[in-house]
């Protein structure tokens, strides 16, 4: 007689596979790179596109393009009554030429000059706006199973909300409009339906997720104070773990809420080529012992940090409940030393609010802090 014994084992997640996720990164960076310019009549570029993609187990694939990239570009040149703006990064153009001097420079043919009413610099945001969205959607519908390992739950987002300082305006212009910050979503879930043919072409569109908001100009007293806040909190000798340079530079997208951009250091080169770490106490350390010490201290950087959010930005009256509060931090620069590179954390006003009022203690804010790793270091 056989007896069969059925033994229950544990089933395990499938595990990713970091080269190849990487790879297919890659592949699919260099796509939306392509579709997004041909979008933009054909790569006539001043700067070439770059597109940044990385994973975070559990949320998905993120691709970050320049935070102004559908911002129009300005090249104004004062006296001579020449008041000239050349086609944009993107192909888009606008002008109003007064060219009445005989020391008027002269312009490449492929700069268009035209007529002066084209030149509202919203309209030509808005334009490449919805030129950057078609293309994500047309990538997300035929391309996005490039990125072959992400789970059904998990997602690809395109986003220019990448932190970086707006581009600097060359002369002296009046319109120069607010900066657009643009979130484009969509679930691995829905994709795969899509593919299985279980969901028609345009449904799969209409379930991909768009946010298209543009910063306030308004001062807001509350949000100035926070930025000196955290600019304090995270000087070289308060803070115990990484430190921050200079001012943390803050802004307030319509109808989103407000993102804080943190750049955060470990050490600080010394003459001798020696590091310094000024927040623990230590002088004069080799790179490898600054990159060990730079890791043991990210565990508690990050936990400080969302405590910090949850004390200090309580202190904000401005966003609306649905709003959120985002702190977009990049990590100390620290090669192997398997960090993220970056780290956003964000939480809604509402919770805040609720914190603030008492009405949840402090571990029930802390647990709904969301948290987003870059790629590790």
């Amino acid at each position: 007689m056989v007896i069969a014994l059925l033994v229950n084992t544990p089933v395990q997640a499938q595990k990713v596979d970091t080269e190849r996720m990487n790879r297919d990164i890659k592949v699919a960076e260099n796509v939306l790179s392509t579709l997004i310019s041909q979008k933009f009549e054909g790569n006539r570029m001043f700067f070439p596109l770059q597109v940044h993609g990385s994973y975070q187990e559990g949320y998905g694939v993120t691709f970050t393009l320049p935070s102004d990239y559908t911002t129009p570009i300005i090249f104004s040149f004062p006296g001579d009554d020449v008041n000239v703006i050349f086609e944009d990064a993107q192909g888009v153009s606008s002008g109003d030429a007064r060219l009445s001097s005989p020391k008027a420079p002269t312009y490449n043919r492929d700069w268009k000059l035209k007529d002066s009413r084209q030149r509202n610099m919203d309209s030509l945001r808005d334009v490449s706006n919805d030129r950057l969205v078609d293309a994500v959607k047309e990538f997300f519908a035929d391309y996005g199973d490039i990125i072959s390992q992400l789970k059904g739950d998990e997602r690809i987002v395109v986003t220019n909300r990448g932190g970086d300082q707006p581009r600097m305006w060359v002369g002296n212009i009046v319109n120069a409009p607010n900066r657009s910050h643009i979130s484009i979503e969509v679930l691995k879930s829905d994709m795969n339906q899509f593919k299985q043919n279980k969901i028609s072409r345009d449904q799969l569109i209409n379930k991909i997720k768009v946010i298209n908001t543009e910063t306030v100009e308004e001062a807001e007293p509350d949000l100035e104070l926070l930025s000196t806040i955290f600019s304090r909190l995270y000087r070289p000798d308060l803070s115990k773990t990484y430190f921050t340079e200079g001012n943390i530079y803050y802004e307030h997208l319509k109808d989103f809420g407000a993102i804080y951009y943190m750049q955060m250091y470990s050490a600080s080169r010394n003459f001798k080529g020696l590091y310094d770490m000024p927040t623990v106490g230590i002088a004069d350390m080799n790179q490898e012992d600054r990159d060990k010490k730079a890791a043991e201290l990210y565990p508690q950087f990050e936990k400080e940090l969302k405590e910090n959010v949850i004390e200090y930005g309580r202190t904000i009256k401005s966003l609306k409940n649905d709003e959120t509060l985002t702190f977009n931090v990049k990590v100390t620069r620290c090669m192997k030393c398997n960090i993220p590179e970056s780290l956003e954390v964000s939480i809604k006003s509402s919770v805040l609010k609720d914190y603030n009022a008492g009405k949840i203690d402090k571990n029930a804010a802390l647990s709904k802090v969301n948290i987003k790793k870059g790629t590790a270091q």
